[in-house]
């Protein structure tokens, strides 16, 4: 029992976004926005994406460099984002193919379309 409540809240480390891939925001105040994905971190099933939940922080200045605010992208949980179709630029959810020559590839399920 005790180990049950010990648990991490950490993510399977399987996910179907990718870095480089184009999502768009489901919810959240920036609901609709599309951007690129910049970084994936599958330990904590999230994701930062380029000019999506921007948040300000205030910089101390350091010998190298000078102190100062600065706007800069906060991670973004994966279930709040969808990857945006090749064919459409619509929100789809992805399906994962094998090719004839045994590689698996990801596939958008709005158009049958190959992601990568």
């Amino acid at each position: 029992m005790a180990q049950a409540l010990n648990k991490s809240a950490g993510g399977s480390g399987k996910l179907k976004i990718r870095k480089g891939d184009e999502v768009i925001v489901r919810t959240g105040r920036d609901r609709g926005k599309k951007g690129q994905v910049l970084k994936v971190m599958p330990a904590e099933n999230r994701a930062i994406v380029q000019g999506v939940n921007m948040v300000t922080k205030h910089r101390r200045p350091s010998p190298t460099a000078a102190g100062g605010i600065e706007r800069i992208e906060a991670p973004i949980h994966v279930s709040n984002l969808a990857v945006a179709d090749p064919k459409s630029g619509e929100a789809t959810r992805v399906a994962f193919k094998f090719l004839e020559d045994g590689s698996k590839v990801r596939v958008a399920k709005r158009s049958g379309e190959q992601i990568d």
